[in-house]
C-alpha cells in the first residue's frame, strides 16, 4: 500500500463503474457516513467469496446504523454483477478491470500473474474519506472479522455523531431549547458539524 495511505489521511476519491455500469465516486457513495471499503481480488477467489458471505449479516446492521459498504475489484462489470449476485450482496460493487486503483495504490499482487489482482485490503473510513484503519488481507486471517469491523464502526460513529451519548446534560438542554443542530438528522448536516470542528 502506498506510504501515504495511513490513519488520518484522506483516501483518494476514485470514480469507477458499478455493477450496473453507472459511474460512481466514493465520496458520493459515502455521503456523510462512515464506510467500509473492501478492495477485493475478485470473483475468482474463494477467500473473497467467503469474506463477502461474512459481510452479509454485518451489512444489515450497517444499514440501520447509518454506515456504508463498498467493494472494488479488478473484475469486469459483468463479473462484478455476478459476484455481487452470487454472494447475495446488496451494496455497490465497483469494477476496475484497468487496474487503476491497483497501480495507484501500489497493491498489485505480484505472486498471482495469472489473475493480476489487487492485494486485498479492507479500509474503514470516517466521513470525508478519512482513513481510520487499514487491514491487509493477503492472508485470509489478515482480513478483519465482522466483530472487528463492528468495533471499528463503533469508534468511528462515536467520533462522527455529536449526539452519540445523548445522556449528556448539554445535549438534553439543547434539545429542550429547540437547538437540534447537534442531532442526526436534524439541523445542519453531520458533515457541516465535523467541518466546523
Amino acid at each position: 500500500m502506498r506510504s501515504d495511505i495511513v490513519s488520518g489521511a484522506v483516501f483518494p476519491d476514485y470514480e469507477l463503474s458499478d455493477h450496473t455500469g453507472k459511474r460512481r465516486k466514493l465520496s458520493e457513495l459515502q455521503a456523510i457516513y462512515p464506510m467500509v471499503l473492501v478492495l477485493s481480488r475478485g470473483s475468482f477467489c474463494p477467500k473473497d467469496r467467503r469474506q463477502h458471505e461474512g459481510l452479509l449479516q454485518l451489512y444489515r446492521e450497517m444499514e440501520v446504523g447509518y454506515c456504508r459498504l463498498v467493494t472494488i475489484s479488478t473484475d469486469t462489470i459483468a463479473e462484478a454483477h455476478e459476484f455481487r449476485s452470487g454472494v447475495g450482496a446488496h451494496w455497490p460493487f465497483l469494477s476496475d478491470p484497468r487496474r487503476t486503483i491497483q497501480q495507484d495504490l501500489e497493491i498489485a499482487e505480484y505472486t498471482d500473474p495469472v489473475h493480476n489482482p489487487m492485494i486485498p485490503h479492507v479500509i474503514v473510513l470516517e466521513p470525508g474519506l478519512v482513513v481510520y484503519k487499514l487491514y491487509n488481507g493477503y492472508w485470509f486471517f489478515g482480513r478483519p472479522t465482522v466483530e472487528e469491523l463492528r468495533q471499528d464502526l463503533r469508534e468511528v460513529c462515536k467520533k462522527s455523531w455529536p449526539d452519540w451519548d445523548i445522556t449528556q446534560p448539554e445535549l438534553r438542554s439543547a434539545w429542550q431549547e429547540g437547538r437540534k443542530d447537534m442531532f442526526f438528522p436534524y439541523g445542519k448536516s453531520i458533515a457541516q458539524t465535523l467541518a466546523d470542528g
